[in-house]
């Protein structure tokens, strides 16, 4: 087994889970949710930077963020579930980037208005933050990822960053962008580890 370091949620936990459910991996999974403000608990010296997803192999060797444990769970797939081989991968690589470049700024956002007081709180920062992520979905809805069988992880990112969207922010990103509601609605009805991983 490999442990898991989770929390509900991360969308970036929420990510190697769905990847390795399509990798057929996900029994292989032993998924431990993490306190990751806790210094004494086992994160701080797994992982340096204290952060989550990391997965704990057998061996103990540690493996962090999202981006790496998903080419790991690919390679023990076989190669090219999830990530193409040769110079496909790379649009996929990019669309990964972007989804979790939605879900920085997200996470930024959070971390703005819970760790600051209302007064401290840096606005021009956080319009920062929403201007990604206005931009980066206006690009995802200008042209909407096909959606391939299996999903590739840059599209199983795309979903979780939306997901992460209509969990932190109330679904406000669905009034504006059609398109990409019917693509998430689409994405779940084909990827059941989607609404499996929902958090509460």
């Amino acid at each position: 087994m490999w442990t898991l370091r989770s929390a509900a949620a991360s969308p970036f936990v929420r990510k190697v889970r769905i990847a390795a459910a399509i990798c057929g991996l996900a029994e292989r999974l032993d998924v431990q949710v993490t306190d990751t403000g806790d210094a004494a608990g086992p994160l701080r010296r797994e992982n340096p930077l204290g952060k989550i997803p990391a997965l704990i192999l057998e061996d103990g060797t540690a493996l962090y963020d999202s981006r790496v444990i998903a080419e790991f769970l690919d390679m023990q797939a076989g190669g090219g579930v999830i990530i193409p081989k040769a110079e496909a991968r790379f649009p996929v690589l990019t669309l990964q980037a972007l989804a979790d470049g939605i879900c920085d700024a997200a996470v930024l956002r959070v971390y703005e208005e819970r760790w600051r007081t209302p007064e401290g709180r840096g606005e021009r920062w956080l319009e920062h933050q929403s201007g990604k992520i206005e931009r980066a979905l206006s690009s995802l809805e200008a042209a909407p990822p096909k959606l391939s069988n299996p999903p590739n992880i840059g599209q199983i990112a795309v979903a979780c960053s939306l997901g992460y969207l209509d969990f932190r922010a109330a679904g406000e990103w669905r009034k504006s962008h059609p398109k990409l509601v019917a693509w998430l609605d689409d994405f779940a009805a084909k990827v059941p580890s989607f609404r499996e991983t929902t958090p509460s």
